[in-house]
């Protein structure tokens, strides 16, 4: 019995021990709490205002260029009066060809007229004896309509040769090239002894000596450009000069993806048609989300902040950044007013960080009302 006994103690002992190995196996581990990574400052983002400017480029172009050229052809240039770089006025006389054989038909044609008109006076007054010959009777109406007709004929040969003499003057005036209008010489193809053939062109003149830049503008800028706001145009070898947006044109490149705004320069400077040069637009104040330099990391090469979210969660956002202003730099995409942002220690920071925050750092001032 006393054996028995034993064998029944040590049994139960042994289903003692596997119900609390059971026990123990179908409890579920408990995690530790999660601990703050890291303590930091935030600030909230918030709008406010930036003087902003459009940065361009493109070339120095002539306001308006004027070709000039002969409107009579086959004549020998024989003076050539200005040259590349000059100011001309308007009217000035650029360029005497040879008007010798002109000048002669000229001559010639006044004799014409001169004969037109004894013929006509003594038609009319042959006119006026057969009229009174007529109102006589001593005069038939044949040798009346005679007389008329007769005067008719020198009439129409005189106002013939007036208007001959008129077409030489003419032509003979187009042998004095002149300036159209008052502006800078900016090329020259005409050298004296040269055959000016009519319509060739002989100058280039930019029209009041004013010149522009035409400005290339990307697309997602040009609806901040508008006429009349003031810029500062600079090139490598001239110094800064002022001027203002004349025109924007209303269509853009598709190839490129830009538009084009004409910039007119206050003064030429040392800039010249066809060079390159740089520009800054004053497009006014404008809102933008900026933050401090010091928030913005760089995860896999993509620059972003941390968002701290309501259970003080850090939270990585790509962002795309703009202009530099101080210490602060603008976010262009990815952020948005009233989102809480990691400030101090956000370089230590990885996703899903639990962090806790001390204080938040003073926000951005806000948008003033205009």
């Amino acid at each position: 019995m006393v054996e028995r006994s034993g064998r029944i103690g040590r049994r139960a002992a042994v289903l003692a021990a596997a119900a609390l190995a059971l026990a123990a196996c179908g409890k579920k581990e408990e995690a530790p709490p999660q601990r703050a990574a890291l303590t930091v400052t935030t600030m909230t983002a918030t709008p406010k205002t930036l003087p902003r400017r459009v940065e361009v480029s493109g070339s120095v172009t002539a306001w308006n260029e004027v070709a000039v050229g002969a409107e009579t052809g086959g004549l020998t240039a024989v003076q050539v009066l200005v040259d590349e770089g000059d100011w001309v006025r308007e009217g000035q006389l650029l360029v005497k060809m040879n008007d010798t054989l002109l000048r002669a038909e000229l001559r010639r044609q006044q004799a014409q007229v001169e004969s037109a008109r004894a013929s006509l006076v003594e038609a009319d007054n042959a006119l006026a004896r057969a009229r009174e010959l007529k109102a006589k009777g001593f005069l038939a109406q044949a040798s009346l309509d005679q007389r008329i007709s007769a005067q008719g004929t020198a009439a129409a040969g005189l106002a013939s040769a007036q208007a001959a003499l008129a077409e030489t003057s003419a032509r003979l005036d187009q042998t004095n090239l002149r300036a159209p209008v008052s502006g800078l010489i900016s090329a020259r193809s005409v050298v004296k002894g040269q055959i000016v053939g009519a319509g060739s062109e002989l100058f280039r003149l930019v029209r009041d000596g004013r010149l522009e830049l035409a400005a290339e503008v990307p697309e997602v800028q040009l609806a901040q450009v508008k006429a009349g706001m003031p810029a500062t145009v600079s090139g490598d070898q001239s110094a800064p000069v002022v001027g203002s947006v004349r025109v924007v044109t209303p269509q853009v490149n598709a190839q490129t993806r830009v538009g084009l705004a004409r910039v007119a320069l206050a003064q030429p400077g040392g800039f010249r048609p066809g060079m390159f040069a740089k520009g800054s637009i004053d497009v006014g104040d404008q809102p933008a989300l900026t933050v401090p330099q010091t928030t913005v990391v760089y995860r896999n090469g993509k620059a972003g902040v941390f968002l701290i979210d309501r259970t003080n969660h850090a939270r990585f956002r790509p962002v795309q950044t703009g202009v530099r202003v101080g210490h602060d730099v603008e976010v262009v995409q990815g952020l948005a007013a009233g989102d809480r942002i990691a400030v101090s220690g956000a370089g230590f920071l990885a996703e899903g960080d639990l962090v806790k925050v001390s204080g938040a750092v003073a926000t951005a001032a806000p948008v003033a009302k205009r």
